[in-house]
């Protein structure tokens, strides 16, 4: 395929204007640059203050017209790779992004935003070593000195706040507080102790200070939060519920322009439904030998490693899937070493009640280096607690998440192959950022591939019978997060009704089901792209393998698949079935 479309023949314009789209959005998101491994902004905080997102707004409907003028042309007729296909999502990121500052219900209405991006444009400076550590010591200073602003500008900005979106951000408050002002700093002392091989040239004291600082300011916002309802902006009680449901005409958005399905609502929902109903029948068939599925659950949670070999299985599992892969020639498995290691001991207590993830995508533009997929260790817990933990990180859960969907085949096999993909867009929209990834269009294809893995690898026989059962119940609530998605934010169902569709049909505990539910009102469009990114996988497979009949190649068709990096699958279905490469 060529660089270019028939008839655009302004490659240098186009890419000129695509810097200037990145070097916007990194501009708009110094947190979302920081964990790209874009480093210029790394002592700055969004703007978010209503000025603020009203001029950033302005920039992108300006960008949104260079692109145009630089030879974009419609979805629809997006044929080269990959100038025109960066073209194109550079301007759906602008589409989305301008719709969901239209829609008032990102940051307008979810205040954990903001107290996510406040806390890890800190951690994102310290918890990975970039670059030396005085100086990202000092880029975190400067963005400690900049939360209090930032969570004023907070009060200012929001518009009638849900009240669990209140909840999760009150709660990250109280956390964040404790970070800056125990955890961290008692860190920071420990390294000064160690002198210039420790912290380097670091003033400790004021270091504190600001953090203490950060945390007052996080400490004032718990207390806004506490407020049953805050109306602004001629907002009515009635929108503080409203906003939890994003509308059809964001949800079909996000799916026709994030996505690339074009697919009717109604009938995706119908499909789901489907899927969903189908994969209950198969998961009753499977747990029958159990008495059901809670007796396949105990099962499957007494299966666990001993205490002594804990930590060994995640690196014996990982060492197991590789040589699987590699003896069934699945993929091209890049050199990309990844260790297990316990959470750093100054984000042990904080790290289970924010959004730090044990696996957190690498940044493509830092140097690669052995990565850290962080777990739960068992030091200092008691033998009661330790069994509690071992059940809950059993042989299953060890396997099919943080090996297979996470840290091997999955995640970490196609993040480094977007890093070397040729398309700009594919390379970082994927990226790991303080709430959700880089960019939308990029979810298909890392959550439809890390999921469709775990199918893969149960098709070569690498799961254990037990494994297959828990593998079955993923596809069960991968199909429900579809059901749910699609009912939630086309006003089918509230949040505490899809809080019991995954009770009801996927067997979570309420608690699981309410936090679940909660997600996904905050971000319409996310749950359903694992389901849409493996059925497309699949189906994409079958066709090339119907083209191809005795000449299919399973590593020749992944490789391929994760060439074009993380954009959506519909559009790599797309181009590579019209590409002549497949008969």
């Amino acid at each position: 395929m060529g660089d270019i479309a028939p008839g655009l023949g302004r490659p240098a314009a186009a890419d000129a204007v695509l810097d200037r789209v990145f070097d916007s959005f990194y501009r708009q998101r110094p947190v979302t640059a920081t964990f790209t491994g874009i480093h210029v902004h790394d002592e700055r905080l969004p703007d978010w203050s209503r000025d603020g997102l009203a001029g950033a707004a302005d920039e992108m409907r300006s960008l949104r017209a260079e692109l145009t003028a630089a030879g974009r042309v419609d979805d629809a007729e997006v044929q080269g790779f990959p100038q025109p296909v960066d073209l194109a999502l550079a301007d759906a990121a602008l589409d989305i992004a301008l719709a969901e500052h239209e829609s008032e219900h990102f940051v307008h209405a979810n205040p954990a935003l903001w107290t996510g991006e406040a806390i890890f444009g800190v951690l994102s400076l310290i918890t990975r070593a970039f670059a030396p550590l005085p100086g990202r010591l000092a880029a975190a200073e400067t963005r400690l000195l900049a939360i209090p602003g930032f969570l004023d500008d907070m009060t200012h900005t929001l518009i009638a706040p849900p009240r669990d979106w209140k909840g999760r951000a009150k709660a990250e408050c109280r956390v964040a507080a404790t970070l800056l002002t125990e955890t961290l700093p008692a860190w920071l002392h420990g390294l000064s102790s160690e002198g210039p091989a420790g912290r380097g040239a670091v003033d400790v004291d004021a270091w504190t200070a600001a953090a203490a600082t950060a945390a007052q300011a996080f400490e004032r916002a718990a207390e806004w939060l506490e407020v049953p309802t805050h109306l602004s902006g001629g907002a009515t009680t009635r929108a503080v519920y409203a906003h939890e449901c994003a509308g059809a005409d964001l949800l079909g958005l996000l799916l026709r322009r994030g996505h690339w399905v074009t697919t009717s609502l109604d009938a995706l929902l119908d499909e789901a439904t489907e899927a969903l109903d189908a994969a209950a029948v198969r998961l009753d068939t499977l747990c029958r030998p159990y008495g059901g599925w809670p007796g396949a659950q105990e099962r499957l949670a007494g299966d666990h490693p001993e205490k002594g070999r804990y930590f060994a299985r995640f690196h014996e599992r990982w060492q197991a899937c590789h040589d699987a892969a590699h003896r069934h020639d699945l993929v091209s498995w890049p050199d990309a070493p990844l260790r297990y290691v316990p959470y750093p001991a100054h984000v042990r207590e904080a790290a289970p009640q924010l959004y730090y993830l044990h696996y957190r995508s690498p940044a493509p533009f830092d140097p690669v280096e052995t990565f850290d997929y962080v777990v739960p260790g068992l030091d200092g817990l008691t033998d009661e607690q330790i069994e509690g933990r071992l059940r809950q990180w059993n042989e299953s859960t060890i396997t099919l998440n943080h090996v297979v969907h996470h840290g091997a085949i999955g995640h970490h096999v196609q993040n480094h192959h977007a890093m070397r993909g040729a398309s700009r867009i594919g390379r970082v929209a994927a990226v790991d950022a303080a709430s959700r990834i880089a960019m939308f269009s990029g979810g298909s294809l890392a959550e439809g591939w890390a999921c469709y893995v775990c199918d893969l690898m149960e098709e070569v026989g690498f799961l254990t019978p037990l494994e297959s059962i828990a593998q079955q119940h993923t596809r069960l609530r991968i199909a429900a997060r579809a059901v749910a998605d699609l009912s939630l934010h086309t006003g089918r169902l509230t949040v505490p009704k899809t809080s019991l569709l995954y009770q009801d049909r996927a067997g979570m505990s309420p608690a699981a089901a309410a936090g679940e539910a909660m997600r996904n009102s905050m971000f319409p469009g996310t749950a359903v792209m694992y389901w849409l990114g493996t059925r497309e996988i699949h189906r994409l497979r079958a066709e090339v393998w119907r083209r191809e009949g005795d000449a299919f190649s399973m590593r020749r068709f992944h490789d391929r698949l994760l060439s074009y990096g993380a954009i959506p699958v519909a559009l790599i279905s797309r181009l590579m079935l019209a590409s002549g490469e497949v008969r």
